[in-house]
């Protein structure tokens, strides 16, 4: 097979994308609010759980199996 390895670049130019939009200032103001969780400020923690979960998305989308 001539096929290479990895994923697709169409997907993690999406999830660049994705990242993008929802580390923007204009989206970001939805969690800037005088609330708290579990004692932390909203905004450090839904920054904190943006970034875990575009972490997640690309190991999920970059993960390899190990089989040939």
């Amino acid at each position: 097979m001539n096929r290479r390895d990895g994923p697709p670049a169409r997907l993690l130019v999406a999830l660049c994308g994705a990242g993008v939009l929802a580390l923007n200032f204009p989206l970001l103001l939805i969690f800037d609010k005088p609330v708290t969780v579990l004692g932390l400020p909203l905004l450090p923690v839904a920054l904190f759980v943006i970034w875990a979960v575009l972490v997640g998305l690309l190991a999920l989308v970059s993960g390899r199996d190990g089989g040939e």
